[in-house]
């Protein structure tokens, strides 16, 4: 069994492929991850697999959020934008695409020409941009995630560019009178404001979006409207960097394998 391990800042996704094809999935708190099975070996994070109930692995690559801080024993780590890439291609056998990944923590923008990533833009700055943001806007809201991410008609202006900010005017525009509906579709057509201007440089006529957020219909919407592209929805968005791992595993075995 191949495994791929994506270290994201809200959440921890694991992914087992066994014989070319998805075999399990796991999404896990990411400090609770840690907390239950991870401990610090000689300068390493040895994950307790067994406890994990995933036993013996043939392979284990890492990426995310935490890679470059976290150094995963047994573990070949590799960048996120490449981990990103080989998922949305193994998910939907594209070749030629813009992705879209919008993050906990950051977002990210890849063009891809015939498989191959040929620029790439990510934005870890500011949370304004990020699934942080729709977090906390659905948190003053009093919403759930998925009820955000349905709504896109009738946005009420936010023009806030800070995360904090942002919140102080949603405030203002509830003391204003407007309906829930019209308040969550501001916040996604905010979104889509700020990630435009990455998105705009590196567009394809198809974009791949990816990450929890896309879990919802709203952006994709929003997207396709406001840009005239096709935008696909992977059947795993928030499992896509793990996928890639899992991918990367297998790829580098059969390439082993051929040498030999």
């Amino acid at each position: 069994m191949l495994c791929g391990i994506d270290l994201g800042s809200r959440s921890v996704k694991i992914v087992i492929m066994k014989d070319g094809q998805i075999y399990r999935t796991e999404i896990l708190e990411t400090v609770d991850f840690y907390r239950r099975y991870g401990r610090r070996l000689e300068g390493q994070l040895v994950v307790d697999f067994d406890s994990l109930g995933l036993g013996k692995l043939d392979g284990l690559v890492a990426t995310g959020y935490g890679r470059n801080t976290l150094n995963i024993a047994g573990a070949t780590v590799i960048p996120e934008l490449k981990a990103h890439m080989l998922g949305a291609i193994w998910q939907l056998g594209l070749q030629d695409f813009t992705l879209l990944d919008l993050g906990g923590q950051d977002s990210k923008v890849i063009k891809v020409q015939k498989g191959r990533m040929t620029d790439f833009q990510t934005n870890d700055k500011c949370a304004a941009s990020t699934g942080r943001y729709l977090e906390n806007m659905a948190a003053v809201l009093n919403v759930t995630l998925d009820e955000l991410s349905r709504h896109s008609e009738n946005p009420v202006d936010l023009d806030a560019t800070c995360a904090i900010f942002g919140e102080s005017e949603l405030i203002g525009r509830i003391i204003e009178g407007y309906s829930v509906a019209e308040l969550a579709a501001g916040v996604n057509h905010a979104i889509f404001r700020r990630i435009r201007p990455m998105l705009s440089k590196l567009l394809s006529e198809t974009v791949v979006f990816t990450g929890g957020v896309a879990l919802g219909g709203a952006l994709k919407r929003i997207f396709e409207q406001e840009l005239a592209v096709r935008v696909v929805v992977p059947e795993y968005p928030q499992l896509n960097g793990a996928i890639g791992c899992a991918v990367y595993t297998r790829e580098a075995r059969n390439k082993h394998v051929a040498g030999n």
